[in-house]
C-alpha cells in the first residue's frame, strides 16, 4: 500500500536512505530503492523520484557542485551537507516542479537537522548560488 507523506516527509525520507547509502559506495543501489513499506522511514513516489534522479545525474550534479566550491574539494564538503546538497539539485534540476526556493529551503531545514552548526549556510549558499547561475530567483532561507 502507497505511504501518503508530505513533501517534507518524502524528502527527509530520500535523504536519510541516501545518506545511509554513502557508506555502502560500492554499491548504494539496494539502500537507496529497496527500503519496505513498513520501515521506518518509508519511500513514495516522490522520494523515489528524487533518489532515481539523483543516482541517474549523478556525475552532472557533482560537476555542477564542483563549478560552484570556491576553494574547497568535493571531499571536502561533509556527508550530510553533500547528500543534501545532491538531493537538492537533483530536484531543481531534474524534478518536475520547478521550484528552487522550497528545494533549497528543504536543504537547508535538513543540514540544519543533521549536520553541524554552520553545515546550513554553506548548503544554502551553494544553493542559492546554482539557482541564481540558472535565472532562478530562490526564495531566503533562514
Amino acid at each position: 500500500m502507497e505511504q501518503n507523506l508530505t513533501r517534507r516527509e518524502a524528502r527527509e525520507n530520500a535523504f536519510l536512505a541516501a545518506f545511509s547509502a554513502t557508506f555502502h559506495p560500492d554499491d548504494p543501489q539496494p539502500m537507496l530503492l529497496n527500503q519496505p513499506e513498513s520501515h521506518e522511514h518509508p519511500l513514495d513516489v516522490f522520494s523515489l523520484r528524487l533518489l532515481h534522479d539523483m543516482q541517474d545525474h549523478a556525475q552532472e550534479i557533482d560537476a555542477v557542485i564542483t563549478a560552484n566550491l570556491k576553494g574547497w574539494t568535493l571531499s571536502r564538503v561533509s556527508r550530510v551537507s553533500l547528500v543534501a546538497i545532491r538531493l537538492a539539485l537533483a530536484e531543481m534540476l531534474y524534478g518536475d516542479e520547478k521550484k528552487p526556493g522550497v528545494a533549497i529551503n528543504e536543504a537547508v531545514e535538513l543540514a540544519k537537522k543533521y549536520g553541524a552548526d554552520s553545515d546550513y549556510q554553506f548548503v544554502n549558499g551553494l544553493l542559492g548560488t546554482v539557482a541564481r547561475a540558472q535565472g532562478d530567483q530562490p526564495a531566503p532561507s533562514c
